[in-house]
């Protein structure tokens, strides 16, 4: 059953996007994550080399987790959400896309896209299930148990037709008892972030609608469905709200719910919602490479809350910082020192040099000319500050492995003052890990101005590659000034277009990049850009109709400055 939530939103807000408020905590209890996740992504079985995970649905059941994703070659489970083990198991359609479980009646059951079949388990630890019935084909399907027992598949991944909600009945062999489509998931003519691009600027193409997700709280059934597709920034996760779970469905006026267009790894789509042990809410969705190929994915997770009036937050902001797993499950307080750092390295492959290894950005990397021992790349964070966390973004360039990989990295985390006398961060030579997005929290903070990675094992016949040295801690000094002068403008300079805004601000002193945050209420900014090098920036992921405020924050090593103002913009 849904918990109600009885915070006021005053309260509520503080603990959500609190934590951007923080950002000169000194120290953090407890455990943090970074997004992507940190797991033993699988190497897919075809050309090119690249790995993969997307379509997440996780699902707690007998005291754990478990976590299901596209071409995983199996799927995941953890007693914490931060330590994870891979479970292959034996009869279950693992190479088909999209699976999805539900927990009824004491098993937990299982199917996939275009599977058209169900399968149980009582124990999915064995990795043994057992098929329980043939059923239609599905597309991306979501099987989801409401409280009076009545099962329901919602389904749907297509450029051209709407979701569809299907009633299944278990007692008798999943057969169909009746469905409909739900014709509110598709209006790209109104909501900007359905149309396709890097930004949303695609007017010409249909969006992909695909990827559902019920969830059931109060009382209400919000449905979750990707767009535009998979492999854009913009990829997100927007949400229908009813009172059945056959609808009629409208769309919320703060659609979408997860959206992550900016930072170093986007996309919040095709995810799955959840209560973990301790009845909190969290969204695990999909993220974008999609270099080496469109469907080179990750997964990010993003605490999920409810306001008391039943608005849906996913918090996408700053989400591949440092979060806290426990508590409040808000920022840590630090901040990336890393960001556009001077880079250096033992050698470089040509158009891979050191500096995109700091340029916060998952698509481009810095590679070294071999995967020898003793390559290394070394940033100056430019002043000596405190560092707290240090995230590891292997690129695997030149991987030659296709399907399972187990090697692990092997390599060693040191930190400098004065780049001559050394000490160990994480020492790894010897036992590591085959994870390509290793997050590491110090034990305890740490004094340095450089800080290196030096390789000893490169698995994979990759050469020693890093798409990310991701730094985190505070700089001394101090944080930005406020960004002034915020003017929002409707539409673009040819057209009226409701779904697009420009927003500009005067330049900050101080600030190394702007956040711009938006929402339906001053207090409610959930939505929000991270802007570097510009004082613009053109946002196409509006919906007609729906007034919205803005505000901007400055941003350095040091924290953040919220906005002087909050400017409203009208339908």
């Amino acid at each position: 059953m849904s918990k109600h939530v009885s915070w006021t939103v005053a309260a509520l807000l503080a603990v959500a996007f609190g934590s951007a408020l923080a950002t000169n905590a000194q120290s953090v209890q407890g455990k943090t994550y970074a997004n992507p996740m940190d797991l033993n992504y699988r190497f897919r079985p075809d050309a090119p080399s690249r790995r993969e995970a997307a379509d997440p649905t996780m699902v707690v059941f007998k005291g754990e987790y478990w976590l299901f994703a596209s071409k995983s070659g199996g799927y995941w489970r953890s007693r914490d959400l931060e330590h994870w083990t891979l479970v292959k198991p034996t009869g279950l359609p693992l190479e088909d896309y999209a699976p999805t479980a539900v927990v009824m009646n004491g098993r937990l059951y299982f199917t996939a896209f275009d599977s058209k079949a169900i399968w149980s388990t009582d124990d999915p630890g064995t990795g043994v299930w057992i098929k329980d019935a043939e059923i239609d084909a599905y597309a991306d399907p979501d099987l989801f148990l409401d409280d009076d027992g009545r099962l329901y598949l919602y389904s749907g991944c297509s450029n051209k037709t709407p979701l569809k909600v299907t009633e299944l009945d278990p007692k008798h062999g999943f057969k169909v008892l009746r469905s409909e489509l739900i014709e509110a998931s598709r209006d790209t003519e109104h909501r900007g972030f359905e149309n396709p691009g890097e930004n949303n600027e695609v007017t010409t193409l249909s969006a992909w609608i695909e990827g559902a997700w019920m969830t059931k709280h109060a009382g209400r059934y919000y449905l979750q469905y990707a767009a535009p597709g998979t492999q854009y920034s913009i990829y997100t996760d927007g949400v229908l709200v009813g009172d059945s779970a056959l609808g009629p469905f409208h769309s919320a006026p703060y659609s979408p719910l997860a959206f992550k267009p900016s930072g170093f790894i986007n996309g919040a789509g095709h995810g799955s919602t959840f209560q973990d042990l301790q009845g909190r809410w969290w969204h695990i969705a999909t993220m974008a490479i999609s270099v080496r190929h469109m469907f080179e994915r990750r997964l990010g997770i993003f605490p999920v809350r409810f306001l008391p009036d039943g608005q849906m937050v996913a918090d996408t902001y700053l989400g591949d910082y440092p979060y806290r797993l426990d508590g409040d499950r808000g920022l840590a307080g630090w901040m990336l020192l890393s960001n556009e750092k001077q880079a250096t390295a033992s050698s470089s492959l040509e158009g891979h040099a050191p500096e995109k290894a700091v340029d916060e950005n998952v698509r481009d990397w810095w590679s070294a000319k071999t995967g020898d021992s003793r390559e290394w790349l070394n940033v100056d964070l430019g002043s000596t500050a405190t560092v707290r966390a240090v995230q590891i973004n292997f690129a695997d360039e030149g991987s030659t492995t296709l399907g399972a990989a187990i090697a692990p990295y092997l390599y060693l985390l040191e930190c400098s003052i004065d780049g001559k006398h050394w000490s160990v961060l994480s020492d790894h030579r010897k036992a590591g890990r085959n994870a390509p997005h290793d997050y590491l929290q110090l034990p305890t903070a740490a004094r340095a101005r450089f800080v290196r990675v030096t390789n000893v094992q490169m698995p994979n016949g990759a050469k020693f590659s890093l798409s990310g040295l991701r730094v985190f801690g505070l700089a001394a000094g101090a944080r930005p000034q406020k960004a002034t002068g915020i003017t929002v403008v409707r539409g673009t300079s040819t057209s009226t277009d409701g779904r697009v805004a420009k927003v500009s601000w005067k330049p900050a002193a101080g600030a190394e990049f702007y956040i711009v945050r938006y929402g339906v209420a001053p207090d409610r900014l959930f939505a929000s850009y991270q802007v570097y090098h510009a004082t613009t920036k053109e946002i196409r992921s509006l919906s007609v109709g729906v007034r919205y405020f803005f505000t901007v924050e400055a941003v350095n090593a040091a924290g953040i400055t919220k906005g002087s103002e909050t400017v409203p913009l009208q339908p």
